[in-house]
C-alpha cells in the first residue's frame, strides 16, 4: 500500500461508487525484512487514508479472546493503552505470548492489571489478532456485502508466520522456506486438521467427502457467483474487421496538405468508430491532452464516460466539439494518470479472457510517458495476454519542439523489444498506419492471437504520400520494411533506411546524393526494426538447431530485401542507435547506423536533428563515408562532401554534452 499508484487509485473507486468492491488488506505489520511502521500503527494510517478517499473502513483487530476484557473496560482504559502502542510493540507481543503481554503491557498500570485479574499466562496467550478468528472475519465480510454507494476496505490484523513454530511474528518469517516433521505436526494440531502425525509430516492432502455439507455449500456458492475462479477464456467471438479500402482518407495521402501521423491515426480511429459491427467494441483511452492529439471531436461523437453523467452545463456547450460527459460515454479520460490509464487499457485488453467480451482499446499518450513510466504494467499486460493498441504520440527524440528531455523519447521502441508478445512499429505515413492497424485487428480479433501493438506517431506536419502500388506491399510493411523509392541508375549504389520522423530526412538525403553525386539511391521505409530483428533471431535459432538444412530455411527478411554484399546501408531513426543496430548481423553489406543517443533538448526540430546527427546532411555524408571505405571516394572528395553537407567534423558528441 506504500506504492504511490495504489494510494492515488483508491479515490477513483469511491468516485465511481463501486459498492461491489471490497479490499481485504492483511495487516501483519511486517515487510519482508522488518516492520512497515515500526513507530506507528499501519492499521490506523490506512484507515485515515481510505476514509479520506471515501471508503467505508472495517477493522478486524482483535480475536474473540479479547471480548471479555473490552466488556470489563468501562472507562476505555484498554483502548487508550492499545492506541499508544506502536507496531514494534505489537510484533513483540505477538511473538512473546502471554508472559510478554503481561509484563510489558498489562503491568504498566494498576487499572490494566485489574482487567486481567485471575488470568493466567495461558489465558493471555490466547489473545491474538482478529484475522485469525473465523467468526470475526465472517462478521466483517457479511457487513461489507451490505454496503451501498461506497467501496469497503477490511483491515485485518494478523501475525506473519502464524502457526509456524519459531517463525510467527519474527522478522525472518518470510525467509522460512521449509518445515520439518515436528513443525508440520504442530501446525496441523494448532489448526485442528484431521491428519495423523504421520500424515501431517508427509503433507498429506485432506480429501473431504464431496457430499459433505460444507463442500456442497462451497460449490453452490461458487455456482451462484458465476463459476470457478480463476477462469480464462482463450478465445472470444470474432469481430468483423473493416476492409483496408475503408480507410481511404489516409490511403490516398494528404495531397499538398501537410498533416501529422497523429492526425492520420485519429482519422483511422474515427472510421473504426463508424463501423457498425465494431464501433461498440472500440475503447479510446487518454490520460489527458486529447486536444493535443486532435481527438476533441470524439468528445461529442462518442462522449466521455462518467459514472455521474453530466450534471452541469459545460462552459463550451455552444461549441461543436464541446466537452460532453455521459454515463454511456465511450471515451475514457483518466486525467494525468498514466498508471490509471494503463490499468483501464489492461482491463479492456483482457476483457475477451475474463468476460468473453472482445474489446479493442486504443490508449494514446506522450510516448515518453509510456514505457518510461509504466513499463512494469506493460510487461504485466503482455503476461496477461492483452490484446489492443498502445499509441505513443509525439514520439522520437527530435519531434517535440521546445519541451526538453522530460518529453523527448528516444528509447521506447528499445524497451518495447523486451516484451515478447508486443509488436512495435514506427510508421511515417498514414497508409502504413492503416495497414498495421487493420492487420493487427485481424490478428487479435479474428485469428485470436495473444499479441498487442505499440505504434508511434508524431505531431510534425508533413505531406503524406498515397499508398504505392507495388506487389506484397502490405506484407512487407508488416514484416518491417519496403522499398519506398529509387533515385537514378548510376554505378555507385547505396541503400538508405529510415523510419518515423526521420524518413523525410532520409528521402531528402537520397535526393541530394542523387543530384550531387549521381549515385543510385534506394530509400527503404523501415516500419519496424524490432520485427526485422526478431526475424533474424528466429532464423539464427532455426539453423542452429538444424544446420544441415540451412539452405532450405527462409532468410531473415532484411537479408531478402538487401542481398548485395557490396552496397552500403545507412540507417537513421529518431531513436537510440541500438534500435537500428540490432539487425546488423543480417545486413550483408557495410552497415552504418545513426541514432539519437543522449538526453533530449529544448530547441527546434531542425536544430535537434543537427545536434543528434540524424539530419539529411549527416545521412548523406555518412553514405559518402561508406563509399570512401569501399574505395569509391578519395579523401579529398570526402572532405568536399563534409563541406557540401555542412558537417562540423570537430563537433562534440551529443552523447556526452
Amino acid at each position: 500500500m506504500d506504492e504511490p499508484e495504489t494510494l492515488s487509485a483508491i479515490s477513483f473507486a469511491s468516485y465511481e461508487q463501486l459498492d461491489n468492491l471490497i479490499f481485504v488488506i492483511n495487516c501483519n505489520l511486517q515487510r519482508l525484512d522488518g516492520l512497515v511502521r515500526s513507530h506507528g500503527q499501519i492499521v490506523q494510517e490506512l484507515e485515515a487514508r481510505f476514509k479520506a478517499s471515501g471508503w467505508r473502513v472495517i477493522k478486524v483487530l482483535f480475536n474473540s479472546a479479547w471480548d471479555p476484557l473490552f466488556e470489563r473496560d468501562q472507562q476505555g482504559i484498554l483502548i487508550e493503552a492499545l492506541s499508544r502502542c506502536v507496531d514494534g510493540q505489537f510484533q513483540r507481543f505477538s511473538q512473546g505470548g502471554g508472559a510478554v503481554w503481561r509484563a510489558e503491557f498489562f503491568d504498566q498500570s494498576e487499572a490494566l492489571k485489574a482487567l486481567i485479574q485471575g488470568w493466567s499466562d495461558d489465558d493471555l496467550d490466547r489473545l491474538s489478532w482478529g484475522g485469525h478468528d473465523p467468526q470475526k472475519v465472517y462478521a466483517a465480510y457479511h457487513s461489507a456485502t451490505a454496503q451501498q454507494n461506497h467501496p469497503t476496505v477490511i483491515l485485518v490484523q494478523t501475525t506473519k508466520g502464524y502457526g509456524v513454530p519459531g517463525a510467527a511474528g519474527m522478522n525472518t518469517a518470510h525467509n522460512v522456506k521449509s518445515l520439518g516433521a515436528e513443525d508440520l505436526q504442530a501446525y496441523a494440531a494448532m489448526h485442528e486438521l484431521p491428519l495423523s502425525q504421520a500424515e501431517a509430516a508427509q503433507c498429506t492432502f485432506i480429501e473431504p467427502d464431496l457430499d459433505a455439507a460444507p463442500i456442497q455449500y462451497l460449490h453452490a456458492r461458487r455456482r451462484a457467483l458465476g463459476g470457478a475462479l480463476p477462469a480464462r477464456h482463450a478465445t472470444a467471438q470474432p469481430l468483423a474487421i473493416p476492409k483496408l479500402s475503408e480507410f481511404s482518407t489516409v490511403l490516398n495521402g494528404s495531397g499538398d496538405r501537410a498533416i501529422s501521423s497523429t492526425m492520420a491515426f485519429v482519422r483511422i480511429l474515427s472510421q473504426l468508430l463508424k463501423t457498425p459491427d465494431l464501433k461498440s467494441h472500440i475503447v479510446p483511452i487518454s490520460p489527458d491532452e486529447s486536444r493535443t492529439f486532435g481527438m476533441e471531436g470524439l468528445f461529442r461523437q462518442i462522449g466521455i464516460y462518467n459514472t455521474h453523467g453530466q450534471a452541469y452545463t459545460p462552459v463550451d456547450r455552444d461549441q461543436v466539439m464541446y466537452y460532453r460527459e455521459a454515463k454511456d460515454g465511450q471515451f475514457l479520460q483518466e486525467g494525468i494518470n498514466e498508471a490509471g490509464a494503463m490499468a483501464s487499457w489492461i482491463a479492456a485488453a483482457t476483457a475477451y479472457s475474463h468476460s468473453a467480451l472482445p474489446m479493442v482499446p486504443f490508449y494514446i499518450f506522450y510516448s515518453m510517458f509510456g514505457f518510461q513510466r509504466v513499463a512494469d504494467l506493460i510487461w504485466a499486460a503482455g503476461d496477461s495476454r492483452a490484446r489492443g493498441f498502445l499509441i505513443g504520440a509525439t514520439s522520437g527524440r527530435t519531434t517535440l519542439a521546445g519541451e526538453g528531455l522530460q518529453h523527448t523519447d528516444g528509447h521506447s521502441h528499445v524497451m518495447a523489444s523486451t516484451v515478447p508478445n508486443c509488436k512495435s512499429y514506427d510508421p511515417t505515413y498514414g497508409y502504413e498506419l492503416a495497414i498495421i492497424i487493420q492487420h493487427g485487428l485481424k490478428k487479435m480479433m479474428v485469428d485470436q492471437e495473444d499479441i498487442f501493438y505499440y505504434l508511434t506517431v508524431v505531431n510534425e506536419n508533413i505531406p503524406h504520400l498515397p499508398m504505392p502500388e507495388q506487389p506484397h506491399l502490405e506484407d512487407h510493411i508488416i514484416r518491417g520494411m519496403y522499398c519506398l523509392e529509387t533515385y537514378g541508375e548510376g554505378t555507385v549504389q547505396v541503400n538508405l533506411l529510415g523510419s518515423g520522423a526521420i524518413l523525410p530526412e532520409v528521402r531528402e538525403a537520397a535526393q541530394r546524393l542523387h543530384n550531387d553525386e549521381g549515385w543510385t539511391v534506394q530509400v527503404w521505409s523501415v516500419t519496424s526494426f524490432n520485427e526485422l530483428a526478431r526475424s533474424g533471431r528466429a532464423y539464427a535459432r532455426t539453423i542452429r538447431l538444424d544446420p544441415a538444412n540451412q539452405a532450405k530455411v527462409e532468410k531473415p527478411f532484411i537479408q531478402t530485401c538487401l542481398p548485395d554484399e557490396n552496397t552500403p546501408v545507412i540507417a537513421a531513426t529518431d531513436y537510440m542507435a541500438v534500435y537500428a543496430d540490432q539487425v546488423r548481423a543480417w545486413v550483408p553489406g557495410p552497415y552504418h547506423v545513426l541514432g539519437t543517443d543522449g538526453f533530449g533538448r529544448s530547441d527546434s526540430r531542425e536544430a535537434m536533428r543537427v545536434f543528434f546527427e540524424v539530419n539529411a546532411g549527416m545521412v548523406a555524408y555518412t553514405a559518402c563515408v561508406a563509399q570512401y571505405e569501399l574505395g569509391q571516394l578519395s579523401a579529398a572528395q570526402l572532405q568536399d562532401a563534409a563541406a557540401r553537407y555542412e558537417i562540423d567534423l570537430n563537433r562534440l558528441d551529443p552523447m556526452t554534452c
